[in-house]
């Protein structure tokens, strides 16, 4: 069985970090290190070379300040390293297990192709409509404490302990639920079997991780953090393993070492399933950025996915700037928000029908009548109410515009409304050439991964619903740079669509007012609710600011 080979280094924490001057010093010349250990019959030259090793030393302190991303928001770099040229020094390189080729996390990222600028063609109203949100200084910040990096050193080369978990859901689901195996990983010092994707009662995807995500490019990237490994090691396969299905909401690092540790270091195997949104949202700043490490930097879909991905994003952007939309129009998302489909009793019936007989589907607030969940903004928007909302903040009729998700409920009469005021409505159907989709027919996992490349690239994107790709969405967006992305006030906006005494005029200046501060523009996760998602609200943890002269010194 075959297993990454771990590299033997003596300086461990220093793997994201670029080489200090003191340590090339020593790579370069060995015979350095032999005089160091043997030149104690020499006092006076020992002394001078300690001397001259501790202002290389500071010295190299004061390069990596210069050129690592820092923690501190008034210390970060004066330039977006995921953006770096590929000549640029590496800002975080590690070196890869496999091949020793470096992974550097300012090109491991996932980066979306450049937002179009505005035409001078373009009205004052088109032109604020694609105009990008001001980041206000917000850089990726990912580097780690030294506290972190020393414990690295042990726990990246764990060959006792492994973590087995098993992630339900659809794609974004599953992407959520692999970011935190890895904390898991981490918080119990235990090497990581590559996630194991269940097969989802809705979705029926029997994907392995291998067939939607670069799995060496996964290992590689959080090899400072986590050994990642394909399979359990034959000296663990008779093993009696842990298992546990079962986990409370919240949980700390404290509550997984209680429950886990001590059995994980007897038995050598711990099987987790159903840790969906378990986690805590608030842990130790290191592991919020592991968390977005593994997000924006570790899953990385594998090459034919991602570059289909690539080519359907071109084929509009060439064209010029275009809109995605993640509409939430599927049978299942009726039956499992308890709402009412807006196309008519018979519509709704079949979905009141599916809620009877499989009353589980219907998530949380079930004392909540139909009516009751539409004025709290708990409702999908429907495709007429998207296409009010998008020509209410400017989008021109003659806008590209992609429609991500699966087939919606009822039709072509469910998408009526959107393409008689926006008749330029693609999918990835639409825009696949001759075979190209054939490999991931009944693949619903491929399907979403390749509408997660295209939104991502998009001028502007805006989801009908809350849900995981949408938080997704969010968050990648605003960790490449804050693209715009409009967050439809669904509480406020289900009054206005209802309001038939005021003129459109009217309804244009109140939905602009309304998302004035919802286009994308950086929200920090600690502004509101301590229950967002660092995933989604990057800003502070794994951002930080610079100021504006530091940007155009670089």
């Amino acid at each position: 069985m075959a297993r990454p080979r771990n590299i033997k280094t003596p300086y461990p924490f220093f793997n994201f970090l670029p080489v200090s001057p003191f340590t090339s010093l020593l790579n370069k010349f060995p015979s350095l290190r032999i005089h160091m250990l043997y030149s104690s019959s020499r006092p006076r030259s020992y002394l001078f070379l300690i001397f001259l090793l501790i202002l290389l030393s500071l010295l190299g302190i004061s390069v990596l300040r210069l050129v690592s991303v820092s923690q501190n928001p008034s210390q970060c770099p004066s330039f977006l390293t995921l953006l770096s040229p590929p000549t640029s020094h590496p800002p975080f390189a590690s070196l890869s297990s496999k091949n020793h080729e470096p992974v550097v996390l300012s090109r491991s990222a996932t980066v979306p192709l450049p937002a179009h600028p505005v035409s001078g063609n373009a009205t004052a109203e088109e032109a604020e409509f694609w105009a990008q949100p001001d980041g206000e200084g917000y850089r990726p910040c990912l580097d780690f404490t030294i506290q972190y990096r020393n414990a690295s050193a042990k726990i990246s080369k764990e060959k006792q302990k492994f973590l087995v978990v098993v992630v339900l859901g659809g794609l974004n689901q599953q992407r959520k639920q692999i970011v935190d195996a890895v904390v898991i990983a981490r918080i119990l010092e235990a090497a990581l079997i590559v996630p194991v994707l269940a097969v989802d009662q809705v979705w029926k995807d029997e994907s392995e991780f291998s067939e939607i995500f670069d799995v060496d490019h996964f290992k590689r990237t959080l090899q400072g953090d986590v050994r990642v490994v394909s399979s359990l090691p034959s000296t663990h396969l008779g093993s009696k393993p842990i298992f546990n299905t079962q986990m409370p909401d919240n949980v700390s690092p404290l509550w997984i070492r209680t429950k886990f540790l001590e059995e994980l270091n007897r038995g050598g195997v711990l099987i987790l399933g159903g840790i969906y949104s378990k986690l805590s949202k608030n842990l130790p700043l290191d592991l919020q950025k592991l968390r977005c490490k593994v997000a924006f930097h570790a899953l990385r879909f594998v090459s034919p996915i991602k570059e289909l991905g690539d080519k359907f994003a071109r084929r509009l952007w060439i064209k010029g700037p275009y809109i995605a939309l993640h509409l939430r129009l599927e049978k299942d998302v009726w039956v499992r928000s308890g709402c009412l489909t807006g196309l008519g009793p018979k519509h709704d019936d079949i979905i009141r029908k599916i809620r009877e007989t499989q009353p589980k589907l219907l998530t949380d607030r079930l004392n909540m009548t139909n009516t009751q969940r539409r004025l709290a903004g708990l409702c999908p928007l429907n495709a007429l109410q998207v296409a009010r909302l998008i020509k209410a903040l400017g989008a021109p009729r003659t806008a590209q515009v992609y429609r991500a998700g699966g087939e919606p409920f009822g039709g072509a009469q469910a998408l009526q409304g959107l393409l008689e005021e926006f008749p330029n409505v693609v999918t990835k159907e639409m825009l696949a050439r001759e075979g190209e989709l054939l490999p991931y027919i009944n693949r619903s996992s491929a399907m979403a991964a390749l509408d997660y490349i295209v939104s991502l690239s998009s001028d502007v994107f805006l989801p009908s619903h809350g849900g995981n790709m949408g938080s997704a969405i969010q968050g990648h967006r605003a960790y490449v740079g804050h693209r715009k992305f409009v967050k439809p006030n669904h509480r406020e906006l289900v009054g206005l669509f209802e309001n038939t005494s005021i003129s459109e005029a009217e309804f244009r200046s109140i939905v602009k007012k309304m998302h004035t501060r919802y286009q994308g523009q950086p929200e920090k996760r600690t502004t509101k609710r301590s229950s967002r998602d660092v995933i989604a609200y990057p800003v502070p943890e794994c951002m930080c600011r610079h100021s504006i002269r530091s940007l155009q010194r670089s």
